[in-house]
């Protein structure tokens, strides 16, 4: 991948990420809105080209690295939905303002935080101080298409 003179895009090439198409909406949602200068994410899944990369619960089926990947794989997804807010421009990220990271476990798992560090990681490699942001990270009894983990964000731009 070329460089380009925005450091967000040469950050994720940096990173081997090509961001794919901004998902479209299963049911009556839609994929963000923007309202001042804050964009909200609806809550993103594991899936590339359309299909889940993973399904089960963590800790039963899912494995914490696995689960922490898909965690990952929401957080470029969430990207790419930046991206269609801002009409394909990264670089009007001012700031990660919060994520919040739902995951698909039994009641004995307690690691909720570390799979939702696979997606807090990724904003932090991208967008360094800019990316650091307030969180939740939730354990649920199940998420849809039976995926291990789900995201949403709240994204400041310029």
């Amino acid at each position: 991948m070329s460089l380009t003179s925005n450091p967000v895009e040469n950050k994720l090439a940096e990173l081997g990420i090509a961001l794919p198409a901004a998902a479209k909406p299963v049911a009556n949602y839609v994929p963000w809105v923007i309202t001042g200068n804050l964009v909200f994410v609806a809550g993103q899944i594991p899936v590339k080209d359309g299909k889940p990369v993973a399904v089960g619960q963590a800790g039963a089926g899912v494995t914490l690295e696995n689960a922490q990947a898909a965690a990952r794989l929401c957080a470029i997804n969430i990207l790419a939905q930046v991206k269609d807010a801002c009409g394909g421009d990264l670089s009007k990220v001012v700031r990660i303002v919060k994520l919040t990271g739902f995951v698909n476990c039994g009641p004995a798992f307690i690691d909720i935080p570390k799979v939702i560090n696979g997606a807090s990681d990724l904003m932090v490699e991208v967008f360094g101080d800019k990316g650091k942001h307030a969180r939740a990270a939730v354990g649920a009894s199940s998420l849809p298409l039976g995926v291990p983990v789900e995201v949403e964000a709240v994204v400041e731009i310029a």
